[in-house]
């Protein structure tokens, strides 16, 4: 247990009172109330600010994390046959800035995020300020139904994403939230500049692997179709492997790989 702390990057209490002063010194608050999220986030220390703000704070020791994960993601990559295209970040408030960024170019997409607020240094600390999105549920918080309803609108926000030369790197189903009735992409990561095809091909795979489970893999797969063809599955494919030793991602790779060879053959499409 103590071990997972550190590497989760606890923050002293005096260092995050600070970051919450400075809180309120830049958005002229007399004092905010905040809620410390009990939530298994391994890249920053997530609170939300008087139910309007979501806030990270982000340590060396995230961003050294970051780095390690970094690597192993890229080792994964070379595992599959493809070069690494996982960007590192130099210390913590890049990671807030980089993360800001990658919001406010999706969301000038037309894609729903959270509003991104800024990204600010205090006391060698990085923290990331958007909006807070008050009530949402994660894909897997969905009934079958519900998934089968917002799995378009998933692909459909990836294609706009890789059309415009961006990739998620870290899709995952806690990373896809439905509030106001509408789908959520949020903890976009830093991907290596002019690795766009890669990187779209580990974004489907990603996007295969969250849906799966919940819904099955002919239907998954008929949702990525609406928006990708075949060939471009055929090319996620070689990624499935890898996404399925990933411990944030538990689903039926041979079956989701069955599924696009007879998509593939009936369609007599060659990988």
């Amino acid at each position: 247990m103590a071990f997972r702390q550190f590497l989760k990057g606890q923050v002293e209490w005096d260092r995050l009172e600070g970051v919450l002063v400075e809180f309120t010194r830049r958005y002229d608050r007399p004092s905010v109330r905040v809620e410390f999220l009990d939530a298994d986030n391994w890249l920053s220390v997530p609170c939300v600010v008087d139910d309007r703000w979501f806030v990270k704070v982000i340590t060396p020791q995230h961003s050294l994390l970051h780095a390690v994960l970094t690597t192993g993601r890229n080792l994964g990559a070379f595992s599959s046959g493809q070069e690494g295209f996982f960007e590192h970040v130099a210390d913590p408030i890049e990671m807030a800035e980089r993360e800001l960024e990658a919001t406010r170019r999706m969301r000038d997409l037309g894609l729903d995020v959270p509003e991104p607020v800024e990204a600010f240094e205090h006391d060698g600390l990085g923290v990331l300020v958007v909006e807070y999105l008050p009530s949402f549920r994660t894909l897997t918080e969905l009934t079958p139904d519900e998934v089968l309803t917002y799995a378009p609108d998933l692909f459909g926000a990836l294609a706009r994403m890789h059309a415009a030369g961006l990739s998620h790197g870290d899709l995952r189903a806690e990373n896809v939230l439905v509030a106001r009735d509408r789908l959520y992409l949020i903890d976009a990561t830093s991907v290596r500049e002019g690795a766009i095809e890669q990187a779209r091909a580990y974004d489907l795979a990603c996007a295969l692997a969250a849906l799966e489970p919940l819904v099955g893999p002919r239907a998954t797969l008929d949702a990525a179709l609406a928006h990708y063809p075949t060939r471009d599955l055929l090319a996620a494919e070689d990624f499935l492997d890898f996404v399925n030793i990933r411990p944030d991602h538990d689903f039926d790779a041979a079956t989701v790989k069955g599924e696009i060879e007879k998509q593939a053959s009936a369609e007599g499409v060659e990988g």
